[in-house]
């Protein structure tokens, strides 16, 4: 675990005067106190030095000193689980997307209610954020707030635009339904491939075993465009005798699986990390990928032609019924483990960094990877739709269109679910098993029936 200074503060553009009204701390503290922070590693610099100028910010405000550890996204969520197992923990968690680790905890009655602090902006934030930051607890039987959310984020396509024309295509030509509009990139292959990019793929999905996230995402969003939503419903049931949802997964697993078959799909992508497709992306591997965020683009920032002139981003289609699709999306935040020795001050600063201004100029520092969990702060800051930047903006649009809480916001077994990657193992069943997609669903849907019994009040 890496520890950086406090005081290597690197300052983070167009931040809010620490000293203003609004972003003072909610306790007055007599005596300065300290608290340990584990936080993940942004996929681009800005994102560190933004949330390094908001710890500044607090440290300032209030006395209290935040001696913290930003740490890669994997090895995180590695230390997090081992932390949680132990009773050894910090006072303060904050992740990206902590959708495999999140519901479980909060079951297993090893987190602390953060009601006071949700409370102190609840009616300012997306319903989306609320449900992704309150879960059941086994022990009290109840459902409440567990993450302070600070961050949301919608899945747009990648696109090298300039591989699209090198093909003889145009993006303005693609389809708007789900399939039609990835079986577009398809031809494309065939022609770069004959003008001399033996090692290009069309499409850069990530049918991983391994994850965590990217993998289960992309699934989803297949499983939403085939009509499957409803899978789990608010009441925390799961639908797995469903028709319409079972076809929606076979559906989903058969296209996935019959591109990788037919070569459209780099062959090691069942051992990916959530970085690889990013990777692959900039290497030019693949003409299209499908990846949470913008982190895509904004790691080629610097690459003024890669950025503003070859790479695209591009909203949703609509579903393969030909109506709007909605996007999927849960929350970041923080929150705090049983067993913090300092529970006070690590509510003081998630109170502190949930203010509107704060939580705002924390994300744009961020270069706009993330977007507010206050969905106010998008319409009332032109930063968000600026059209200056190519990617922001499209990327934005799918926020401000039909949104879809991820699955674990109804059930915390979809947690577990996700962190099994049962539908990556479902593809690698068809890939590497000779399943069918009928029964590589079954066999999933069987596994999940299972831990949705582990996860039940009665």
């Amino acid at each position: 675990m890496k520890y950086v200074s406090r005081r290597s503060v690197i300052c983070a553009s167009a931040g809010l005067a620490a000293t203003s009204a609004l972003s003072r701390p909610y306790i007055a503290n007599a005596q300065a106190k300290t608290i340990t922070f584990w936080v993940g590693q942004g996929f681009v610099k800005q994102e560190d030095a933004a949330l390094k100028k908001t710890i500044d910010d607090y440290e300032k405000a209030s006395g209290n000193k935040i001696d913290y550890s930003i740490i890669p996204f994997g090895p995180l969520n590695q230390k997090i689980v081992s932390a949680l197992t132990s009773g050894d923990v910090p006072d303060l968690f904050f992740q990206d997307a902590p959708t495999t680790i999140l519901p479980q905890a909060a079951w297993g009655d090893k987190l602390v209610d953060m009601t006071d602090v949700v409370k102190t902006q609840e009616s300012k934030l997306s319903d989306t954020a609320k449900l992704s930051a309150s879960f059941q607890n086994s022990k009290t039987k109840q459902r409440t707030y567990y993450l302070a959310p600070i961050k949301q984020a919608a899945t747009p396509f990648h696109i090298w635009g300039d591989l699209v024309e090198k093909a003889g295509f145009k993006m303005a030509d693609a389809p708007d339904t789900w399939d039609a509009f990835w079986d577009f990139f398809k031809p494309m292959q065939k022609v770069l491939r004959e003008k001399g990019m033996r090692k290009l793929f069309a499409q850069g999905v990530s049918l991983t075993t391994v994850g965590p996230n990217d993998g289960n995402n992309l699934f989803y969003h297949f499983v939403i465009a085939n009509g499957g939503q409803g899978v789990v419903t608010p009441d925390g049931k799961l639908h797995a005798d469903d028709p319409k949802v079972r076809e929606a997964f076979i559906r989903s697993v058969d296209y996935l699986t019959t591109s990788y078959k037919q070569g459209y799909v780099p062959a090691d992508v069942l051992s990916w990390s959530d970085s690889d497709n990013n990777n692959g992306f900039h290497q030019k591997l693949f003409i299209m990928d499908f990846d949470g965020t913008i982190s895509t683009e904004l790691a080629m920032i610097d690459n003024k032609k890669a950025y503003y002139e070859e790479s695209v981003t591009w909203g949703l289609p609509n579903g393969n019924d030909g109506k709007p699709m909605p996007g999927q999306t849960g929350a970041g935040g923080g929150y705090i483990p049983k067993g913090a020795k300092n529970i006070e001050v690590a509510k003081d600063f998630m109170k502190f960094f949930m203010q509107p201004q704060m939580m705002n100029e924390n994300l744009k520092g961020g270069l706009g990877r993330w977007f507010p969990a206050i969905p106010a702060l998008i319409e009332e800051d032109p930063f968000w739709l600026d059209p200056s930047d190519p990617h922001r903006a499209p990327y934005i649009k799918i926020a401000l269109g039909p949104m879809i809480p991820q699955f674990n916001a109804f059930n915390p077994a979809w947690g577990q679910v996700n962190a099994e990657q049962l539908w990556g193992r479902a593809e690698a069943d068809v890939i590497k098993n000779g399943m069918t997609p009928e029964q590589a669903i079954d066999k999933a849907f069987k596994r999940a029936q299972v831990i949705f019994e582990r996860f039940s009040f009665d």
